[in-house]
């Protein structure tokens, strides 16, 4: 596995190498798109719960797809990339974060599931054929061992997350899609690790 600092710079290097590169600034708009959609689902009850595996394996597209060099820009029409699965991207997102509610009345075991299940839609997006239980599981397998280097790749980005809550939250914009690029190399990292062929979504 890489440090934080290489994963950060791959993930800069993908999206462009600055703020205002196109890169960057498509992936803010695919990352506010989902945050609007997240919080207008928010207002009915468990609706943010119900949609979020929906908005996230469509991220994950945007971003693998760059990462693995099947292209060279990210495009917003990745995020329908889940179109295909919705009742089951449905019931594991309800499940996932069923679990994580429950845990989070665990001190300190709430923070550690957080991270074992923190793969989980990437694995969905890259076998669309596991039901839920078998991408959770697959997330906390790949996860064993690695949640702390997990927790170090998010921590170094405190100094950014500091500035950009400091320009009154706009900042943030620009961080939320360079820690998902960051992770997303992560991610891959990971599957390099297992040497694993990988079945592409088709969109």
């Amino acid at each position: 596995m890489q440090n934080a600092a290489t994963y950060r710079a791959t993930a800069r290097e993908q999206l462009g190498g600055n703020i205002f590169a196109n890169n960057w600034l498509t992936a803010l708009v695919a990352c506010l798109l989902v945050s609007i959609v997240l919080s207008f689902a928010a207002s009915v009850i468990f609706g943010a719960f119900l949609i979020e595996g929906i908005c996230s394996v469509g991220l994950a597209h945007v971003f693998l797809s760059v990462a693995r060099g099947r292209r060279s820009t990210y495009d917003l029409s990745d995020l329908l990339a889940g179109k295909n699965m919705i009742a089951e991207l449905v019931v594991l997102s309800l499940i996932k974060n069923i679990f994580l509610l429950l845990w989070a009345f665990v001190p300190v075991v709430g923070i550690v599931k957080y991270f074992s299940y923190a793969m989980t839609y990437h694995v969905k997006y890259d076998h669309p054929e596991y039901d839920w239980r078998t991408a959770i599981t697959e997330s906390r397998r790949m996860m064993d061992g690695h949640k702390w280097q997990l927790f170090c790749l998010n921590f170094s980005f405190l100094g950014w997350i500091i500035v950009g809550a400091l320009s009154f939250g706009v900042g943030m914009l620009w961080v939320v899609p360079y820690m998902r690029a960051a992770e997303v190399n992560f991610y891959l990292d990971l599957k390099r690790l297992e040497d694993a062929e990988i079945p592409y979504l088709q969109v």
